[in-house]
């Protein structure tokens, strides 16, 4: 497959109601535990730049990373993965 035709399957998976979904429960999860992007960030050891691009939905996130970013929030990812499949069949 040609570059640029991976490039544009790329952001249609970016812009699918299931990354939507992951990106809004990932964000509402972590302020409403009153964390900032660079506290969340830390707690991952990434940079707070990483989270930024995850909310606004620039940046996939894969199944460990949902994990120990749920778990990083104080969250139980089981739960947060229920709430992303709620938000995406909304």
């Amino acid at each position: 497959m040609r570059s640029e035709n991976r490039s544009i399957l790329h952001l249609k998976g970016l812009r699918s109601p299931t990354a939507r979904a992951v990106a809004t429960v990932l964000a509402q999860a972590r302020k409403g535990e009153g964390l900032t992007q660079r506290d969340l960030a830390k707690r991952v050891d990434r940079p707070h730049s990483v989270i930024g691009m995850i909310e606004s939905e620039q940046r996939q996130v894969t199944v460990p990373e949902f994990i120990a970013l749920a778990e990083a929030i104080g969250r139980d990812p089981v739960e947060l993965f229920r709430a992303v499949m709620k938000r995406r069949d909304a």
